[in-house]
């Protein structure tokens, strides 16, 4: 999920609540990740980090699992942004690879533990080493799954050999994080998928899955495959948070601009995004509208 600002770039209290409680209720989430690359991460201090996650959890209760970011190259403060998500509602974290530093397997390892021992709550290992230079080995991911909180991993690693191997090992529940894998993911036995795309076309993204979960692999494709140009559109080019705000914002709904080193998305893409949206969900309508803080 975006972290909605307003016009000024402060959070959006309100509109986070509202974007939450639609994403929910009209779009049919069953969770959410806040606080992660999309919800300007990099960018949002401690104090705003753990504001959004207590305003989520108000909004949605128990209606949806709330999964919060908690992602440090610094061991000490990913522990305290888990104690602090933990505290302020959350239902499980999403932690990521060590990044820069380039720590080695046992160090990674090391570093998920001492953040799972110190908390009461889930853990999501976050596996993207395009980002962070650093790629979970199968050998330490099956290593993790003996823990008791490590009970799931966010897939972005390209890597369907490897997410195969861990899954048939493990009882580790994946997630696809590339909204172009989460029907190949999940016919090899993902439980879902954590999507940017979703941030907008909800229903669609969703439709995929549950169309392939009702014994359909057909309709799931085609479902998949129409979904195909606006995923290209919104992930290929641009980060994710650029283009899931600007379409945000041509809807009417809380988003509002990013924080630099992000830059808006000019007319001309957002003119695009905007066509690749309408031929994704001409078949179904849009989530409630509400003006933007």
């Amino acid at each position: 999920m975006v972290t909605p600002f307003t016009r000024n770039g402060g959070l959006d209290l309100p509109g986070t609540q509202h974007l939450a409680a639609a994403l929910v209720d009209e779009g049919g989430c069953d969770g959410l990740v806040v606080g992660g690359t999309t919800g300007e991460s990099p960018t949002t201090s401690d104090a705003e980090k753990t504001a959004v996650v207590q305003a989520v959890a108000e909004a949605v209760r128990d209606r949806a699992r709330i999964v919060a970011g908690v992602g440090s190259n610094d061991t000490r403060h990913a522990i305290a942004l888990a104690h602090a998500a933990e505290k302020a509602g959350a239902h499980e974290l999403l932690v990521v690879t060590p990044y820069y530093s380039r720590p080695p397997q046992e160090a990674v390892e090391a570093h998920f533990r001492m953040v799972a021992d110190a908390v009461g709550i889930p853990l999501m290992l976050y596996d993207i080493p395009a980002r962070t230079g650093v790629a979970l080995s199968y050998d330490t991911l099956c290593r993790l799954a003996e823990h008791p909180r490590v009970t799931g991993v966010k897939d972005c690693a390209y890597d369907l050999l490897k997410s195969a191997r861990t899954m048939a090992a493990t009882g580790l529940a994946y997630h696809s994080g590339c909204d172009e894998l989460n029907l190949p993911l999940r016919a090899i036995g993902a439980a879902g998928c954590v999507s940017t795309v979703a941030n907008v076309a909800p229903r669609e993204v969703r439709g995929v899955l549950d169309a392939y979960d009702a014994g359909d692999p057909d309709e799931a494709a085609r479902r998949h495959i129409a979904l195909t140009p606006l995923i290209d559109a919104m992930m290929s080019r641009l980060p994710g948070t650029v283009t899931a705000k600007a379409l945000l914002g041509t809807l009417g709904r809380p988003g509002g601009p990013v924080r630099p080193p992000l830059f808006e998305a000019d007319a001309t893409v957002v003119a695009g995004l905007a066509d690749a949206y309408a031929s994704a969900t001409c078949s179904t309508s849009p989530l409630p509208a509400q003006p933007v803080g």
